[in-house]
């Protein structure tokens, strides 16, 4: 899609009101970063079979493909009045896509700044809804992708969460949450889980002992982002347990969960795609899935 210029944020649209949260929280971060906005629409493929499906039925399949792009016109003018009242410096753009919305959305991918979508819900059937365009855009990101989640209004939120690993890879991760709590003058906690079978899940107290090669390496894996970035007040979380049930757990309180991934090479994909998978589908705040560099690029 030619469209779309490069660097831009990138909102899918559907007229939905997660899509309408994604549009308003897209708009914002356009704000913040200072960034041109581009409000996408994917109207599904009508192929020649269909059309001449609905001509033979006395359908004007035509009149049809010219209703359906209309209507995908009509939804854009709307978001792009709202973006227009939340964010009116915000230079925004929309387009129309004739392709599935999962297949938009990635082919934009590769030169977005960033893609913002909703989810509709959680359990079996909500899964799958979200399997259809968030679940795999979180699972092929290659750019940042934020998940707008259903939230409860009277759940109050603060703050920014993201998980880092014992390697020291998860660097675009924690560079992205630092930003984020920067721009948005938000805290950040930073949590790094260990696995003990000697111990119950939880956080480790500060006083507890022998974890003090774990401390040192949280500590020197926020140090220089903490340089970087010295407006941004920041805790350190030690846990014992899985990842992704820490992250869930913790993300919580939080406003906006942010977890890194790799999706080349078969076991880091598969290891760390489960991970933002399922922290996408079960968190209760929105979710950010940053990709991170090839373990054998970064060795090279």
């Amino acid at each position: 899609m030619t469209d779309v210029p490069a660097h831009t944020i990138v909102v899918g649209v559907d007229g939905s009101a997660t899509s309408d949260r994604a549009v308003a929280w897209a708009a914002e971060q356009a704000r913040l970063e200072g960034r041109d906005l581009t409000l996408l629409h994917a109207t599904g493929t009508v192929g020649t079979t269909t059309m001449l499906w609905m001509d033979q039925a006395g359908v004007d399949s035509a009149a049809a493909v010219e209703g359906i792009r209309q209507e995908a016109e009509q939804l854009l003018q709307a978001a792009a009045d709202r973006v227009a009242e939340l964010a009116p410096d915000v230079t925004v753009r929309g387009v129309v896509a004739e392709l599935d919305p999962r297949d938009a959305l990635l082919e934009v991918a590769p030169g977005a700044a960033m893609l913002v979508v909703g989810s509709r819900g959680r359990g079996p059937v909500a899964s799958l809804l979200l399997g259809s365009v968030a679940h795999a855009l979180s699972r092929q990101p290659a750019c940042p992708v934020v998940v707008l989640r259903p939230v409860a209004e009277s759940v109050s939120r603060r703050g920014v969460l993201v998980g880092v690993d014992e390697a020291g890879t998860s660097t675009h991760a924690l560079a992205f949450a630092y930003r984020q709590a920067s721009l948005r003058r938000l805290p950040l906690r930073v949590v790094h889980c260990i696995w003990d079978a000697r111990a119950s899940s939880g956080e480790v107290g500060p006083d507890e002992e022998g974890y003090d090669a774990e401390r040192l390496l949280l500590a020197e894996t926020v140090s220089g982002m903490a340089e970087q970035y010295p407006d941004v007040e920041v805790a350190t979380v030690l846990a014992r347990g899985m990842v992704d049930r820490t992250l869930v757990r913790l993300g919580e309180e939080a406003e906006l969960v942010v977890v890194g991934t790799r999706v080349r090479g078969w076991v880091t994909g598969l290891v760390h795609g489960r991970i933002s998978s399922i922290v996408t589908e079960q968190s209760s705040s929105i979710v950010a899935v940053v990709p991170e560099p090839d373990l054998d690029r970064r060795e090279a």
